[in-house]
């Protein structure tokens, strides 16, 4: 019979929060810092003095399989971290936080304006107001600066004065610090006015109605929490954070797995981050092979998870290879794995043990990348397989360098574009590459990504989207081919590709088609696309192909003549046809030009395409008008 992991049970807010101050109820270390601003803390205690509902906390028992390093909530005193907790507040830290730094610490409360400003501020409920029923509640809740003073006209004009306690009982200010000390508070606000003779009725009134009504909100206010046990496992814990913190960021393994390290004194933040002058992993995957000028490299948006992913490849492979000299077969071995559980599992000894060497792996992937002339993420077919990338270029070391396994590896990347299959659920995909890839360069069987490819001929007249994998697999292959402009006749490598601020293009131009009425998704096909350079782009402008190429030829101010010949030959550099093109023959220039680009994805990756396609393969492919918009993309000139 199945038995529930958690319980559900409320629990007094004001237990909740001295838990809070006296470590008993700490945060796990990959909770982040407290942010809320004035306005959010002021509408939870307006919500609270109605007693409305304001969510329900999530906590995890402690001494269970989940190890997290615990830190005390922000403002507790000193001693709460020396203290062992009895549970972690997984779900509710920006609410406990707030209203333990306004209630029940006593202290100035260090928060932030709607524009980010960073203030000091104290909590008040305006008594008046709150009594009067057509006062909207959020507007009886007041803060004032830390001097307990609220000023216009820049600080020369004071509009309220709650600096002592005195004031705050002439203008009927219940401070939130006191919102669990009601007795202590009135003791003070009687004897004030007990100096002036009896004690007005009207001041009875007036306690009686706001204790009753807004204050015993505070004092009895049950919070629902719901408590996982402690043999709740890493996983589950992930799961159900991801489920609940719907309003933050979401937690992700690496978050979970830097808690569980900091549990052994270990820093992986610190890796990926950086602290305290010191460049992070993450700091060095953007500088890698970064071109002058620019922000960023190449592997600029490897996550810290894709790197834990490509460690957790190595781990479970060596885990996997015991089981094997064991005599381990078949289902009784573990499986090689970069999902997430296997992430929540990836011990620190296998971490320290492979950083190095799987960092060195994304750094070769860098430059295997611009050997292919793809240089920007922008440009990047599939962010996901630099991922088995990574870990095959790291695993086979310095053999990559070698012609045979490079031309090999060469043919497995563009099958895995072509082939358009890391585009989704590709877990197992980069755990079958990372180990099949490497015993392929040793002679093995050729691996799965490369037999499961297919690329149809009629896709490249649907490639329209420049987030298209295929789409920019043949922009990144005709560059490498040697595709030269058409106005410098320069090749495009990283050099000229930065310098001249290169993009796909148009061949037939975008208003050429449109005057004749051919429709976007015909013209708007990577069939009618290549790379070309900013300034020549602008001087095809919307002419047709015939007139462009005259003008090329002719020169003008600022560019010298371009010989026929010379034009013709950068046009076969990219494929094209010379004579159709001068000729402004688009329907027979698409045909053409297909088959050219068929044959150019045919050697890069092994595989004969197939032809003909069927009407639910087309109706699949199709894309949408909106889709095509974003082929109209540019990089702007810098």
């Amino acid at each position: 019979m199945a038995v529930s992991s958690f319980k559900t049970n409320p629990y007094s807010l004001q237990e909740l929060l001295k838990k809070c101050e006296s470590g008993l109820l700490q945060l796990p270390d990959f909770q982040r810092s407290w942010v809320w601003d004035e306005d959010r803390i002021k509408s939870l205690i307006s919500s609270i003095s109605r007693g409305f509902p304001i969510g329900a906390l999530m906590t995890l028992e402690t001494g269970g399989v989940v190890d997290f390093k615990p830190r005390s909530i922000e403002g507790a005193p000193p001693n709460a971290i020396a203290t062992r907790p009895e549970a972690l507040l997984l779900d509710g830290q920006q609410r406990m936080t707030s209203l333990y730094q306004v209630s029940l610490r006593g202290k100035v409360v260090e928060t932030i304006t709607a524009k980010k400003k960073r203030v000091k501020r104290v909590f008040y409920i305006d008594i008046s107001k709150a009594l009067d029923p057509t006062v909207e509640r959020d507007e009886a809740i007041v803060a004032v600066g830390e001097d307990g003073k609220i000023a216009e006209d820049f600080g020369r004009k004071i509009v309220l004065d709650l600096s002592t306690r005195e004031k705050e009982f002439e203008h009927l200010m219940y401070p939130v610090s006191m919102a669990f000390n009601w007795d202590e508070w009135q003791k003070q606000f009687i004897e004030h006015f007990m100096k002036e003779g009896e004690f007005p009725k009207s001041k009875w009134d007036i306690l009686r109605q706001f204790k009753d009504g807004i204050l015993d909100n505070f004092i009895h206010y049950q919070v629902p929490v719901i408590a996982l046990g402690s043999g709740t496992s890493k996983e589950a814990v992930c799961v159900v954070f991801e489920k609940v913190n719907t309003g933050g960021k979401a937690l992700d393994a690496f978050e979970l797995v830097t808690a569980m390290y900091a549990a052994d004194g270990y820093e992986l933040r610190r890796d990926w981050y950086g602290k305290d002058g010191e460049l992070g992993r993450q700091h060095r995957f953007k500088e890698s092979l970064r071109p002058a000028g620019h922000e960023t490299g190449i592997i600029a948006d490897v996550s810290n998870t894709d790197f834990l992913h490509a460690i957790s490849l190595f781990h479970t492979r060596e885990r996997r290879r015991e089981a094997e000299a064991l005599g381990k077969r078949g289902k009784e071995l573990p499986a090689v794995s970069g999902n997430r559980n296997a992430l929540l599992n990836l011990p620190l000894d296998a971490y320290k043990k492979y950083q190095s060497q799987v960092e060195e792996g994304f750094v070769r992937a860098a430059k295997f990348l611009h050997i292919l002339h793809i240089y920007r993420v922008f440009d990047l077919p599939y962010q996901t397989q630099i991922i088995p990338l990574a870990a095959i270029l790291a695993d086979i070391g310095e053999a990559w360098e070698h012609e045979a396994n490079r031309a090999k590896l060469v043919q497995w990347y563009w099958n895995g574009v072509f082939g358009e299959l890391y585009g989704s659920a590709v877990e197992s995909r980069i755990a079958r590459d990372f180990l099949e890839v490497p015993l392929w360069l040793k002679g093995g069987p050729l691996p799965t990504t490369i037999s499961d490819a297919t690329f149809r001929a009629e896709r490249l007249k649907t490639m329209r989207m420049r987030l298209s994998a295929a789409y920019k697999g043949v922009n990144a292959l005709l560059m490498k081919a040697g595709a030269e402009d058409f106005r410098s006749g320069q090749k495009f490598d990283h050099i000229v590709f930065f310098g001249e601020n290169v993009d796909i293009h148009h061949i037939f131009p975008k208003k050429w088609c449109e005057d004749r009425r051919i429709k976007p998704a015909v013209y708007d096909s990577v069939i009618n696309k290549t790379p070309l350079a900013y300034r020549t782009n602008r001087i095809i402008g919307g002419a047709a192909p015939s007139l462009y190429l005259s003008k090329l030829e002719h020169g003008d101010n600022d560019s010298p003549p371009i010989p026929a010949q010379n034009l013709d030959g950068y046009l076969h550099s990219h494929l094209i046809n010379p004579s159709l093109l001068r000729a402004d023959q688009f329907d027979v220039f698409m045909a053409d030009r297909q088959e050219r680009l068929l044959a150019l994805i045919e050697k890069a990756t092994g595989h004969a395409a197939l032809r003909g396609t069927t009407a639910a393969e087309k109706e699949d492919e199709v894309e949408t008008d909106s889709e095509a918009a974003e082929a109209e993309l540019t990089i702007s000139a810098s």
